[in-house]
């Protein structure tokens, strides 16, 4: 009887537990606060490879003979050389370009980033030569001619830039940007002048005459471009820009265009000298590294 009462008495008790706990409110889970995601920006310093094309906008090289001396009688020839060796010789260069960049960015009222960038690149497949023949009766010769080949090339070795930028994010990782400062080349440049006077029954000149000039320097001028940069990861980003570069133009002497008779003496002289402009397009990719990437602001709770 004792017994029975006891495990009456349990249940009774467990009944009610179970009874007061149903009675009590749940307890939910503890929120869990996610980091918000990197806030990117453009500010710091980065280094970069680039690659593309160039081409130039310039595409001659202008020869010119100044009449200097004419034996007696020879005026005519004299000044149908000068005039055969003043002209237009077509030079058109392109090639491959490729190097290296270092700048540094700085992101300014949420949108702007203003930086500067200097970049170096070798150009590779950038010579060219072209040619101009001629040839003409002096007047009053009539049995005599004068033959005339001129060759000429030029090209630019390699092109860097000392640039401003000023840009605009479309959206947080994307940049636009206009740019456009300095730039500076090595650009070389030669002219060849081959001549010959031809008479009708026997020659009283010497062999062919002809006239030579080069010129090798590092040119300074001034760039101007723009283009858009993705900063698709944390620390890289890639970009497409088109950069237009003015070196300027150069004039150079040339060796005298001189004619001889076969006995020894002048039979006439010009002075010939060369000029062209080394102008030209750059469109390249690249790809950056930025150094200074922040790390990702936390919210604190």
């Amino acid at each position: 009887m004792f017994r029975r009462t006891l495990l009456a008495s349990a249940g009774a008790i467990a009944l009610a537990g179970a009874a007061l706990a149903a009675d009590l409110p749940s307890r939910a889970p503890p929120p869990v606060y996610l980091p918000p995601p990197p806030i990117f920006t453009w500010t710091g310093l980065y280094v970069g490879l680039n690659a593309g094309g160039t081409w130039t906008n310039n595409n001659s090289v202008r020869t010119t003979a100044v009449p200097e001396f004419a034996a007696p009688t020879f005026a005519p020839e004299l000044t149908l050389s000068s005039a055969l060796a003043t002209t237009s010789v077509p030079v058109s260069n392109s090639g491959f370009i490729g190097g290296g960049q270092i700048g540094y960015n700085w992101q300014f009222n949420n949108s702007w980033v203003v930086g500067i960038e200097a970049d170096i690149q070798g150009i590779a497949g950038s010579t060219s030569t072209g040619k101009v023949f001629g040839s003409g009766v002096p007047v009053g010769f009539p049995a005599e001619t004068i033959t005339s080949a001129i060759g000429a090339n030029r090209r630019t070795d390699y092109i860097g830039t000392v640039r401003g930028r000023l840009g605009f994010t479309i959206t947080p990782t994307f940049l636009v940007y206009g740019t456009g400062g300095l730039a500076y080349g090595q650009v070389k440049s030669n002219v060849a002048i081959f001549q010959q006077d031809i008479i009708a029954g026997g020659s009283i000149f010497s062999a062919p005459y002809s006239s030579f000039g080069s010129f090798s320097n590092t040119r300074v001028g001034w760039t101007a471009g723009g283009g858009a940069e993705w900063l698709f990861a944390p620390n890289w980003s890639v970009k497409v820009e088109y950069l237009y570069y003015d070196l300027g133009s150069v004039t150079y002497g040339l060796s005298p265009l001189t004619n001889t008779f076969t006995t020894g003496g002048v039979a006439w002289s010009s002075s010939p000298f060369a000029k062209t402009r080394f102008t030209g397009n750059i469109v390249r990719a690249g790809l950056d590294y930025h150094f200074t990437f922040p790390a990702p602001v936390v919210a604190k709770y």
